[in-house]
């Protein structure tokens, strides 16, 4: 599928641009492509005449509040075409929640050090963190632009088509989760069901991907449970029951906050608390569902769980995602170089058959601790898998065609 990307350009506010120093942050759960943003921003950045030192802060925003800043400049030239294919986050992430007094501290260590520019790569949390330093620095009268780059596998930002990130992370669970089931398939009596338990926090972007390999009607994944929907024992062993009865055995994929009717978490009894920002961290869906299994249908099951593979593993990497990461890095750059602050990259998909996208801005207080979940339009009648129009959203976000698989006759 071909693509052509464009940054759309942004009005010029009356504010010429500040002459100083440039700051990049990486936050939140890393991804497969987050550092094609780093790539992007630094790149652009050193294009800029107005833009002295590039720097990047270890550990997001902790590194704003301790000082600790490493050099982009001093960085061997051949090491950036390189650092655009290294998965997770180079410059070392975070999730730490502002305290009150945060915000005019890192204000003040950044026009310390004469940085007029601070770029922040990440998701919802992240934008509260922007938005917190932006609002803060125009309270000190400070002239600091605060741009964010959208990143986060969960795909849920609002505002935004879809986040750098999802499109890799979609192409991983959509090959795994048919690699996976066809292990089931060829030994249906042994672990009949399978279950296959996916991140995506409160959105069911992740787990609607598993199904984009999907070429027929009976194909795996048979079941899919979105976090948006609750889930009752009674219908999930029912749903489990009559795709056993009809194909010989069952591969489910389950988001890992799929709740019940009362608003229970399955994944309760693998919970490890909350983070910083109060996300529960929650790891037991699969493995509640296979017991269920076990026990109330006398069925063999067992589940898989990729974890952080989905993530951010480099041999799934989208060319598509990657562009567009890159791409967000080097619109941040041009838009606080336009006067632009707490503000956010979006990705604009342009209409059309052959697709194609574009950056646009959006206010950080549109973001910020917001989340978009996965629309009702891509779920199917049934409940339990997606639509056609999901697979026409989705699939040009995963780079290069998925490949076929071929199966043999069975008589």
């Amino acid at each position: 599928m071909s693509t052509s990307r464009k940054t759309v350009s942004f009005p010029s506010p009356a504010a010429r641009p500040a002459r100083g120093h440039l700051l990049i942050g990486q936050s939140g759960g890393a991804t497969a492509v987050i550092n094609a943003s780093l790539v992007g921003a630094a790149l652009a950045a050193m294009e800029a005449e107005t833009i002295d030192g590039i720097y990047g802060a270890r550990y997001g925003i902790r590194g704003v509040l301790d000082g600790d800043l490493l050099d982009l400049r001093r960085l061997p030239a051949e090491m950036w075409d390189i650092l655009r294919g290294t998965p997770s986050a180079a410059l070392g992430s975070c999730r730490y929640k502002l305290r009150e007094d945060d915000p005019a501290r890192a204000v003040a260590a950044l026009r310390e050090r004469g940085i007029r520019y601070f770029l922040y790569i990440g998701g919802n949390d992240s934008a509260d963190t922007a938005l917190r330093l932006a609002e803060a620095a125009r309270a000190l009268d400070y002239d600091l632009r605060v741009v964010c780059v959208p990143k986060t596998i969960d795909n849920d930002l609002p505002e935004t088509d879809h986040c750098p990130g999802y499109g890799s992370a979609a192409r991983f669970l959509a090959l795994a989760t048919r690699d996976s089931a066809l292990c089931t398939l060829a030994m249906p009596d042994h672990y009949p069901v399978k279950i296959i338990e996916v991140m995506g926090r409160d959105a069911g972007w992740l787990a609607a991907a598993s199904a984009l390999c999907k070429e027929r009607e009976e194909d795996p994944p048979h079941l899919i449970y979105f976090p948006e929907r609750p889930l009752s024992d009674e219908r999930f062993l029912a749903d489990v029951s009559s795709v056993h009865a009809a194909c010989g055995y069952a591969v489910v994929v389950v988001a890992e906050t799929v709740r019940d009717e009362g608003g229970q978490a399955l994944g309760a009894s693998g919970s490890q608390g909350t983070d910083a920002f109060g996300h529960p961290l929650l790891g037991g869906a699969a493995q509640y569902l296979t017991s269920l299994v076990r026990d109330q249908l006398g069925l063999r099951a067992r589940f898989d769980k990729p974890g952080d593979l989905q993530r951010m593993s480099s041999a799934c990497v989208s060319s598509t995602d990657r562009a567009e990461a890159e791409l967000v890095g080097r619109a941040a750059v041009a838009a606080a170089l336009h006067g632009e602050s707490g503000k956010m990259v979006t990705l604009v998909r342009r209409p059309g058959s052959i697709y194609s996208c574009e950056t646009g801005l959006v206010d950080l207080t549109k973001i910020a601790n917001a989340h978009r979940p996965f629309p009702s339009a891509f779920v199917s009648a049934s409940g339990t898998d997606v639509t056609p129009a999901y697979h026409d959203y989705a699939l040009p976000l995963v780079g290069d065609p998925l490949p076929r698989y071929v199966r043999l006759p069975t008589a």
